[in-house]
């Protein structure tokens, strides 16, 4: 069993369409684990990239 997945690890053939469902499958469980915190710091950037930008503005006026 050792063997064969060394051998696995070494193929340099093309990555197989199972493969491929399995990366977007890890990458999909990511997004779902940490969304919520991603949205959140998103928000808090725009925020206050918006803020400052109205601050800007206003002392246009």
């Amino acid at each position: 069993m050792k063997n064969r997945f060394i051998e696995f690890l070494k193929d340099e053939e093309g990555q197989t369409s199972t493969e491929y469902i399995l990366l977007v499958a890890i990458v999909a469980l990511i997004v779902i684990k940490f969304g919520g915190k991603l949205r959140g710091e998103l928000e808090k950037m725009v925020d206050n990239v918006f803020g400052k930008a109205n601050k800007s503005l206003d002392s246009f006026e």
